[in-house]
């Protein structure tokens, strides 16, 4: 079922919020940088902006779960979850480069239904809600149409993740190895500047809004094993084209 338009202007709204906190934040040389129990690092950015967003949607939706990254999660009622993650790309933010991204989604019965990536630092927001299309900065984007590996070009966060064959693998094929990572891998895909971006480690939050964006940019999002939905624990998003080519090159 397609998803009211609406909706996804006021999805938008709140990530530009919690965008907005973490500009406030980025590139302060007084920035704390503290260890979760996992050893990944958070801020008072991350802190305040998942509070904001959690402030607004329970203004709005009290009915409605919230699950992120930074606190516990929030049980609804009403069949509908959001999913946030106040900075996806710590490290990068903490550091001061500019593709960290903030995340939003909704999730309902049939799935991810909504998806936000905003990349406030960049000054691109893409955002997508089933039925409607895919949008950069409110204008329609879709993935490029690069057909094979010959020349694609596939990002990642990071390499210190990926499984040391598979990582051979892609490099004797040719391909073009980039980091242009967290998010903002998936704003590139989404919007036709590369062919592809993998997760090979990933959380529910880190990939929520992804399902939505690619499929209604014309791309497709799996896990590494093919299965639909952003909780496989790791994610691969392409133009479609190539995608069984990727996945064939992550698993051999």
């Amino acid at each position: 079922m397609a998803i009211d338009h609406d909706l996804l202007q006021t999805a938008v709204r709140i990530a530009n919020l919690a965008a907005e906190v973490t500009l406030f934040h980025y590139r302060n040389d007084d920035l704390a940088i503290d260890r979760k129990g996992d050893g990944t690092p958070v801020t008072i950015a991350d802190r305040e902006a998942e509070r904001l967003v959690r402030f607004e949607l329970g203004e709005l939706f009290p009915d409605d779960g919230i699950l992120g990254e930074e606190e516990p999660e929030k049980v609804g009622t009403s069949g509908r979850r959001w999913i946030v993650d106040p900075i996806d790309g710590t490290k990068a933010f903490s550091r001061g480069v500019p593709t960290y991204t903030t995340l939003l989604a909704l999730e309902d019965a049939e799935g991810i239904a909504i998806g936000v990536i905003g990349a406030p630092a960049m000054g691109e927001f893409v955002s997508a809600g089933r039925g409607l299309g895919c949008f950069l900065n409110g204008e329609p984007t879709g993935v490029n149409a690069h057909e094979g590996l010959d020349g694609a070009c596939i990002s990642t966060s990071g390499f210190n993740p990926w499984d040391d064959d598979a990582l051979l693998r892609v490099k004797r094929r040719g391909v073009q190895l980039r980091t242009w990572g967290d998010g903002y891998g998936y704003v590139l895909v989404a919007t036709g500047r590369i062919e592809a971006m993998v997760d090979p480690i990933a959380e529910l939050y880190d990939l929520a809004p992804m399902p939505v964006i690619l499929a209604e940019a014309g791309g497709r999002f799996t896990s590494y094993d093919g299965r639909e939905g952003p909780g496989h624990g790791n994610g691969v998003a392409t133009n479609g084209l190539v995608h069984d080519d990727v996945l064939g090159l992550l698993n051999g």
